[in-house]
Order: C-alpha cells, then structure tokens, then sequence
C-alpha cells in the first residue's frame, strides 16, 4: 500500500494524505433506514485497491445536486492537482471521520455536503436547506449520499463560481474545479471533454427524468 501511494504523490505531489472514513459495513435497519458502520483511516488506504490480495477499502462521500433554475444540475471537473484530474463529478468529496469519538449520522453528512458545495462551486447553502435524495453504491463497493440543494439561477451559479475561482487563484491556490458545466440530460454529458465519475450518468437521468 506504501509503495502504491509513494508511486501516486510522485506523480501528482498535490496529493495529501489526510483522514477519511472509511466503510466497513452496511445492513438495512428497518424499511427505510441504512446503518453504515465505518473506520477512521487516511487516503492512502485506497491504495488497497491497486494491491493484488489485499482486502477492499471503500470509501463513504457525500454529493449535492445543484440545480439551476432551467432543471439542469451543476457538474464540475476536477482540476489538475486533486485526486482525479479531468474527471467530471457533482460537487461533494470523502467524508472525514469527526474530531472527537462518536458516531456520524445523517446532520453530520448534511454539513459536510454544504461545506464541500461552498468549497467546490462558492454557493453557500444552509446545510438545513439540503434535503437528503439518495443513497448510492458502486461498484467498489463505495457509498454515496447524496442531497438535493434548492433551484437557483443559471446566471447566479456560474457568477458565484467565477468569483470564488478568480479568489483562489489570486491567492496562488488551484480551485478543485477548473471548469463547470450545467447539464440537462445524461447526453449532455457526452459534450463534457473528459471522463466522468461512475455514478454520474445514472444520478443525472434519475433527477432529470423526474
């Protein structure tokens, strides 16, 4: 696992191996309700997935679909010095396990969404606004939970975004997205120069579909 993460910051020294949570399990509780049971770990434990024999590591992230005012949704693509360079994904990231012992529940997600939304695109939703929309699993075995924030704007996403890029950059700082686009269907995404998260596609047609 060292030698494949070592390998990685080589080639892309922007990596940080920072805390994540990491999932351990999952089992229904109820009609409704998921239980996900997870570790505290860092990045480079996904480094597992590229050592043959090894056991699997999956990760737990939130996303936030942003629509605009017309029913499309917000997607960025990842700049050149985060994990996935190019790649086409919703605003969100890896959850990271809480300061102090404890268990993460559905408010915790809720807030790290809003962070990651502001971070990502500079629309600064209330956390209290996103409404939980969906539960997904990868292939990978990773999870996502995903919120849906409230319409707004076409004109005022793109600005809000543009102010915040412009800011980072005069710091001397790389936004996460170097790009974003609003999509109104899963082909608009084949307009998108680069490769796309793997659950990009089907949450688009889920929530443009209706």
């Amino acid at each position: 696992m060292d030698r494949v993460w070592d390998r990685a910051v080589r080639a892309n020294p922007a990596l940080f191996d920072g805390p994540a949570a990491a999932l351990t399990g999952l089992e229904r509780a109820g009609h409704d309700e998921l239980v996900l049971s997870w570790a505290r770990a860092t990045y480079r434990h996904r480094a597992l997935r590229q050592v043959p024999g090894a056991p699997a590591c999956a990760s737990l992230f939130v996303s936030v679909l942003q629509p605009a005012d017309d029913g499309s949704v917000l997607v960025g693509r990842m700049s050149p010095t985060t994990a996935a360079p190019g790649r086409w994904q919703l605003p969100g990231g890896t959850i990271e396990p809480p300061c102090a012992e404890g268990a993460l529940g559905l408010a915790d997600l809720r807030e790290h969404a809003a962070r990651e939304l502001a971070e990502e695109t500079g629309s600064d939703i209330q956390a209290a606004d996103l409404a939980h929309w969906l539960i997904t699993r990868g292939t990978q075995g990773n999870v996502g939970v995903f919120f849906l924030a409230p319409p707004r704007p076409a004109r005022e996403l793109r600005a809000r975004y543009a102010t915040l890029a412009e800011a980072e950059t005069a710091r001397g700082v790389d936004p996460e997205f170097d790009r974003i686009a609003l999509v109104g269907s899963p082909a608009d995404l084949m307009d998108l120069e680069g490769p796309h998260v793997d659950f990009l596609r089907p949450v688009v047609h889920r929530y443009t579909a209706g």
